[in-house]
């Protein structure tokens, strides 16, 4: 239920019940390459209640396939006595723009009244940042206690450090790195190569057709899944194992049909492509003066999280932030499930999380 209350200076807050998902329009937004997205719509959730004096937000930012619902897709870490605690904090997540989970992306309405699809702007990590700055302005959050998020989360977190460090107390930044690496572009790229191969892609303009390009779409998600887990986990897991269904199909074939089907219900195509894009074209030097001279302006506490079996974003990324940023400290995580740790060692990460609070608050000075 949505209702209006007056805060303590006698303007309009909007509240509503715990996880709501809400939208909110910021207006248009003009991207880095000059091209402009009208009526921008933002999706968001928030747990919580804001401060009178509005000095008690917390931002998450999701990771690719991550929507607006933290509890959904990040269990055990929102709510009364939680690392994101509700009794203490405002918890608010924003659907990314380019998304598909309320937010303003290609399978969205253009003016014209037709979807994007393959209309929809090249983004990039800084359009992203933009449009979480535009949407904060508008919801009247100044500045946040911390801005954390995984993998794509985690660049955007870096981002605001960078470009908006008097609008946020500190950072975490997840499993995640200040440039995208050959081996990343390189994967991506073959998933996205997937996508647009499917007979049912149409270029991009499949919302009118009877079917979209799912098979691309599960070929990508199972290339993606597999860089997102071990080796050892599948190995030990599954091993050689059949299926034992009569198809022939090998155990860990039907897991990974099952991540395909699971993404599918949920997920646009062009979404996949257009935030995989974004993620390909992340350097947090560019025309900064290369990534040391981005990290080194950086004057706001970082706190970096490692997985150490991550194989899509390696320890080694983890640790350039830490040693180039004045004010950042590395946590390494020890989990068998690799980048997908984050998700599944949610006692650790929450350790982290509370241990950044403490530092953006001044009450921990290292961790």
């Amino acid at each position: 239920m949505t209702h209006l209350s007056p805060d303590v200076t006698g303007a309009w807050l909007e509240t509503h019940d715990a996880g709501e998902r809400k939208f909110l329009s910021i207006g248009q937004l003009t991207l880095e390459n000059g091209e402009i997205l009208q009526d921008v719509t933002i999706a968001y959730q928030s747990w919580g209640t804001l401060s009178p004096s509005r000095d008690n937000a917390i931002l998450v930012n999701h990771a690719l396939t991550g929507w607006s619902d933290v509890p959904g897709w990040w269990p055990s870490m929102v709510g009364p006595g939680l690392p994101f605690d509700t009794d203490k904090y405002f918890v608010i997540c924003p659907n990314v723009i380019g998304g598909c989970q309320g937010s303003t992306g290609p399978s969205s309405l253009a003016p014209d009244g037709k979807r994007y699809g393959s209309r929809f702007p090249a983004l990039t990590i800084r359009d992203m940042v933009a449009a979480e700055v535009a949407f904060s302005d508008a919801i009247g959050i100044s500045h946040y206690i911390l801005a954390v998020g995984p993998s794509l989360g985690g660049m955007r977190a870096l981002e605001w450090a960078v470009q908006l460090p008097d609008r946020v107390g500190a950072i975490c930044t997840i499993g995640s790195s200040a440039v995208a690496t050959g081996d990343q572009i390189g994967t991506a790229s073959i998933q996205i190569r997937a996508i647009k191969s499917d007979p049912h892609f149409y270029g991009g303009d499949y919302y009118d057709q009877l079917s979209g390009p799912n098979e691309g779409m599960g070929i990508a998600r199972r290339i993606a899944h597999l860089t997102y887990r071990t080796e050892a986990e599948m190995d030990v897991r599954f091993g050689r194992e059949l299926q034992g269904d009569d198809t022939g199909r090998y155990a860990v074939e039907s897991y990974l049909d099952h991540q395909a089907s699971k993404l599918a219900r949920r997920f646009d195509a062009n979404t996949y492509i257009s935030l995989t894009e974004a993620m390909n074209s992340h350097d947090i030097g560019r025309e900064r003066g290369g990534v040391a001279a981005a990290l080194a302006s950086i004057t706001i506490p970082v706190v970096v999280v490692s997985i150490d079996t991550d194989r899509l974003f390696p320890s080694r990324l983890q640790a350039e932030i830490a040693e180039l940023a004045p004010h950042a400290e590395m946590v390494i995580i020890s989990s068998p499930f690799g980048h997908d740790g984050f998700l599944v060692e949610v006692e650790a990460v929450g350790e982290v999380i509370r241990d950044a609070l403490a530092r953006s608050l001044g009450t921990k000075t290292a961790l």
